[in-house]
């Protein structure tokens, strides 16, 4: 078999399964429908890990394939391709085993539900857009992978759309990203106006030229650009200039900051947690939301030229990586807790975007969509025991009651928290070393964020363990004692991501950022590139996890943990405490920095308050009562008044006949 026909294999068995489930799942019916769609992302999977184990030990090369031409015009042609390379392999396993593990858990999640059918096709159709979206060899597929996992997920955040609080979730989430995706647009549009072409690789070769100069020590980034024809740029303000290259890096990295939820396009991601429990660990935990992460690690050969984006990408993340860890402390929905602790995370891998830590950004997606699927499915397992309760203040002790669910959402969370030999450890200290050796712009800010990061992340890691699984119960007797494990078809997934949590950077952390794994897919010019510092104290896992004992981000996570255990384990009065003496802070967060009050105020309240004002004094005024009504009110005026001369009189039409005779007559005697 053809690697052609292996990669139209690979991105269409989701769609054929979502196909079949969506048109003719009531006929099927339950079990026919999820075989087909399970069966479908399987085949993805197969063919995901034998190219990722291909690229990661074997001797596969890039792979570029055009599978149609759509259209062309002049030279310019529109296609349908794909692009195989290790990047590519990598985020294809993740995509493909955390979905096909959310698909065997939401058999048991999902049963008794009346969109059994549905929900499967949908995240059968979700699979396969972001399949097309990380496989694209164009912009243009790229954008309609990057389009296509918005639509789906519109659909499965409002899956239960008969909830009020369901719609306005996607109808929020759909909005938000609108904002993004406007960006990542005009971004696009820059691209085919400066390079003159939406495919990959005549932008990544040019800009290979354009590497290749500076790597001479006499040309500078800007004369390199000057040299292969990409100097451009336009006035902004006055005589203020902006580069070609940063205006589009800076435009993509604004559709990313909508899909991968920064601030402060990072609003829609926690209320996207109406949805059902599976999605929000395939759609916003492991997958969707690291799209913009992978774009802008695909689109390192740009970002490398503009240092201005760079220092936009490092300040954006470092503030989501801390603020929204902060708030994660104060929420007590166990799946918003998680939602706020994807959003820090995703700031930390956005962060080693900003530093050229590309492939330490890619890596801590890797590991983080394995330990953060398993703690949204974990939850999700305690909330189907719980009959869909979601406090955590409603809960406590449950390790008893739930053994399977307890010591996997243990082994989640310390890899979440970096414990050491966890994959979160290799891949987030990595992150932390790489921005200390950074000299870019905000790099200071951003490792004293990552650095206390780890601090906040220990504490409300911890905190959700504690008071839902350990000290007393807080159910009633009668509850609690007909608590039991929940069945082995959502436990088993839960184990199958609880390996990688642990394994992945233990085994995969020195091939996957330290080798040459990603020669072929991103680019670092030498100047920017951090992680060579740090490879050094990386001769093998065991001794980087030695190292990592003793470096200031242990004692940092150790100071999170005791005061985690002391405050919400052994001491719970100083809660009450604190919330007295930082009630100012403790209500910030509760509201989250007002980021919906300022959205729903300005923009949603703003925007309808605009409408009224376009509606009464435009639509109303100027169209409806001045062109339309006002129109056919003169003509009606006019005509009343005409028609007073239309008496029926005969001598009356004999005298106008006169009068318009004598002033022709006039006329005609004055004309000559």
């Amino acid at each position: 078999m053809t690697i052609q026909a292996q990669l139209l294999i690979a991105v269409l068995a989701p769609l054929v399964g979502a196909i079949l489930a969506g048109l003719l799942g009531q006929k099927l019916g339950k079990v026919a429908t999820h075989r087909i769609t399970i069966i479908g992302v399987l085949v993805s999977f197969v063919f995901s890990a034998k190219w990722f184990f291909s690229f990661l030990w074997g001797n596969a090369t890039a792979f570029d394939v055009t599978i149609y031409e759509w259209a062309s015009f002049g030279d310019v042609t529109i296609q349908i391709g794909f692009l195989l390379d290790s990047l590519t392999s990598i985020m294809m396993l993740v995509v493909t085993f955390v979905s096909l593990m959310v698909h065997i858990y939401s058999i048991g999640y999902m049963h008794d539900d009346k969109g059994y059918q549905r929900f499967f096709s949908y995240i059968s159709l979700f699979t396969f857009s972001m399949l097309m979206l990380v496989m694209s060899n164009n912009f243009l597929q790229l954008f309609f992978g990057w389009e296509a996992v918005g639509v789906v997920s519109y659909l499965l955040i409002g899956f239960w759309y008969q909830k009020d609080s369901a719609t306005f979730a996607n109808m929020k989430a759909f909005l938000v990203n609108r904002v993004g995706d406007f960006g990542f647009l005009l971004g696009i549009g820059a691209i085919f106006l400066l390079f003159g072409t939406f495919d990959y690789a005549p932008i990544f070769k040019t800009m290979g030229q354009a590497e290749e100069l500076v790597s001479l020590e006499s040309q500078q980034q800007v004369n390199a650009l000057a040299l292969v024809g990409l100097d451009h740029s336009f006035a902004v303000w006055g005589e203020l200039q902006w580069s070609a290259i940063s205006f589009i890096c800076i435009c993509l990295f604004i559709g990313a900051m909508g899909k991968s939820a920064q601030v402060p396009l990072h609003v829609w991601l926690p209320d996207s947690m109406e949805g059902p429990t599976p999605i929000s660990a395939l759609i916003h935990a492991a997958t969707m939301v690291t799209a913009g992460v992978f774009m802008v690690a695909r689109m390192s050969p740009l970002f490398e030229f503009s240092e201005t984006a760079l220092a936009m990408v490092t300040l954006i993340g470092a503030i989501t990586a801390l603020f929204m860890g902060l708030v994660a402390i104060v929420q007590n929905d166990i799946k918003r807790i998680i939602a706020y602790s994807t959003l820090s995370q995703l700031g930390y891998m956005v962060v080693a975007l900003g530093v050229s830590a590309y492939s330490a950004a890619v890596f801590h997606l890797f590991t983080h969509a394995f330990f953060k699927a398993l703690l949204f499915l974990g939850a999700g397992s305690v909330i189907v025991a719980l009959h869909h309760e979601q406090d955590i203040r409603k809960m406590g002790g449950l390790y008893k009651k739930l053994p399977i669910t307890y010591w996997c959402t243990l082994l989640g969370t310390l890899a979440l928290i970096g414990a050491p030999l966890f994959s979160g450890f290799y891949s987030k200290d990595t992150i932390i070393s790489a921005v200390s050796a950074a000299e870019g712009g905000f790099s200071g800010f951003a490792y004293f964020a990552v650095l206390a990061g780890v601090l906040v992340t220990a504490i409300y890691s911890i905190r959700l363990l504690l008071i839902v699984f350990h000290g007393k119960t807080r159910m009633e007797p009668e509850q609690f004692h007909g608590l039991t494990e929940s069945p082995r078809v959502i436990t088993w997934p839960l184990i199958a991501l609880a390996i990688p949590s642990v394994l992945a950077g233990f085994v995969f952390a020195k091939d996957v950022v330290f080798r040459s794994f990603f020669n072929d897919s991103i680019t670092v010019l030498d100047q920017h590139d951090v992680l060579a510092s740090i490879e050094e104290h990386f001769s093998d896992a065991i001794s980087f996890a030695i190292h990592g004992l003793m470096s200031p981000v242990f004692l940092m996570l150790m100071a999170g943990v005791v005061i985690a255990i002391v405050v919400y384990g052994w001491a719970p009065r100083f809660i009450t405490m604190w919330a007295l003496f930082l009630k100012p802070l403790k209500k910030l967060l509760e509201k989250k920095y007002f980021f919906d009050e300022f959205n729903q105020k300005v923009f949603a309240q703003g925007s309808h308050w605009l409408g009224k004002v376009f509606w009464r004094y435009g639509d109303k005024a100027i169209i409806d009562e001045g062109i339309i009504d006002g129109g056919s009110n003169a003509l009606k005026s006019i005509a009343l008044k005409v028609r007073k001369l239309q008496t029926g009189y005969l001598y009356h039409y004999a005298l106008f006949m006169l009068i318009g005779l004598v002033a022709f007559l006039a006329w005609l005697l004055f004309r000559g």
